[in-house]
């Protein structure tokens, strides 16, 4: 994916781009500031929207995570009662202690378990980060739906619109 920015803004890294602690909130050096939101295209998937945020260890490319508005921080998903709030998908293996977006509306490309439906409903998992469609109640992931099946590397087509999670017992 190479998404550019509509509005480009100097000092704001590429989107697939992962920045070191150094380039937080509070730097003197040009970027944006944690929870900044900006638009983007990408040749294939269109325009999206996209977060800036801190990471958490084992994200990967595609990764799905909850973002904790207090301090922009991230916490991959997993299905469970404690997983309530905003959704992304990580553009960038952005580990703990370092920077980088997170697309929050559009067509993303996110982990999927292996027989991920195309259309299917979206349900957080046991495996942090990942998603299914298979139905686990209180853990669909609400305005995420599956626009393919795997299409490599265990990612698959999503289209988001600012999902969300709030652990409703319906399915």
């Amino acid at each position: 994916m190479a998404y550019v920015p509509h509005t480009p803004n100097l000092g704001f890294p590429p989107i697939a781009a992962t920045l070191p602690a150094s380039n937080a909130a509070g730097r003197s050096t040009p970027g944006p500031w944690l929870g900044d939101i900006i638009r983007a295209q990408d040749p294939v998937y269109g325009v999206g929207e996209f977060i800036y945020l801190k990471g958490v260890a084992s994200t990967l490319v595609g990764s799905w995570a909850l973002i904790n508005p207090d301090d922009w921080s991230t916490t991959l998903l997993a299905s469970g009662a404690s997983q309530i709030g905003a959704v992304c998908v990580a553009m960038s293996a952005n580990v703990a202690n370092q920077y980088g977006w997170y697309q929050i509306t559009g067509k993303a490309l996110g982990l999927a378990l292996a027989a991920f439906a195309d259309n299917g409903l979206v349900y957080a998992t046991a495996t942090p980060g990942q998603v299914d469609d298979a139905v686990i109640a209180g853990a669909r992931v609400k305005n995420a739906l599956g626009a393919s099946t795997i299409v490599g590397a265990g990612l698959a087509e999503f289209e988001i619109n600012r999902p969300f999670m709030d652990n409703a017992a319906a399915a």
